[in-house]
């Protein structure tokens, strides 16, 4: 049974948002992920954010600092590393882009999860950024 145009262009946008998820460190860039997707650049941008809410480098990097906010509560990981790990370039740019999406520098937000004591899952749900068009909950509390 073949698929709708519709149902074609969310698999393939799918494509790219499970290589985003997957690989992340990576350097994912915009024709990479059209190529993925088998669409224009300007194409996969605009069908993209309609699909998911965000554009696709908002969306990337959401994720990163996602990453990056698990490797902050580990007292073994600086946040040099924890940035470059998650596929950022330098250490001002992961600031820059950590404080964007959480509203706090990643050296604060360390500092504040040291004394956190509850189990992983909750951190971890409580924690998560929220992106645009998702119903607002607890992670619109962290600052």
């Amino acid at each position: 049974m073949a698929l709708s145009p519709a149902e074609d262009q969310n698999r393939r946008l799918l494509r790219a948002r499970d290589a985003m998820d997957r690989d992340y460190a990576q350097r994912l860039d915009l024709p990479a992920l059209a190529r993925l997707a088998h669409m224009s650049q300007g194409h996969f941008s605009r069908t993209f954010r309609t699909t998911f809410g965000e554009t696709p480098h908002h969306y990337l990097q959401r994720r990163r600092i996602e990453r990056a906010m698990a490797l902050l509560r580990d007292p073994a990981s600086s946040v040099t590393e924890a940035g470059l790990r998650v596929g950022f370039e330098s250490l001002g740019a992961f600031s820059r882009a950590f404080k964007a999406v959480t509203g706090v520098a990643p050296s604060r937000y360390r500092a504040q999860r040291r004394t956190a004591h509850a189990p992983a899952c909750f951190v971890k749900a409580w924690l998560r950024p929220v992106s645009f068009g998702e119903a607002k909950g607890p992670a619109t509390h962290v600052r």
